[in-house]
């Protein structure tokens, strides 16, 4: 049995306007879990790494199909694995997609942008 696809979305970002926005009070707090600004932090609390992710939230809710409605972006959490690969886990509004989704991203960045692309399959049903 193949798996169902879903949606493709990709966005692309300023660094400079994350770069501001991460410096007004609230702004992490609103987009990105406690986890993903730790690891942030320990790999230097780049600007470019919250852009990065903030673009591949967008992307994300763009393959939903929905936009940002009905969740927030801080239910999305983006998380590199040992060798560095981004992965997604759905929280809060979106927590129960975890089980019937497979979220595949790819997040770049040059000097002025951030940008990512993310594919959503449903998961075999057996």
């Amino acid at each position: 049995m193949a798996m169902k696809f879903i949606g493709i979305g990709n966005d692309i970002v300023e660094i400079e306007r994350i770069s501001k926005a991460i410096g007004k009070n609230g702004f992490k707090e609103r987009v990105f879990t406690s986890k993903e600004i730790a690891q942030i932090q320990e790999k230097g609390d780049k600007a470019e790494s919250y852009a990065g992710r903030f673009s591949a939230k967008e992307a994300i809710s763009k393959a939903l199909g929905t936009g940002v409605r009905g969740f927030n972006l801080v239910d999305i959490e983006i998380l590199n694995n040992s060798l560095g690969k981004p992965e997604v886990t759905l929280k809060g509004n979106l927590e129960n997609k975890n089980d019937r989704f497979i979220v595949d991203i790819s997040i770049s960045h040059c000097k002025e942008y951030a940008t990512a692309v993310a594919i959503i399959m449903e998961r075999e049903v057996k």
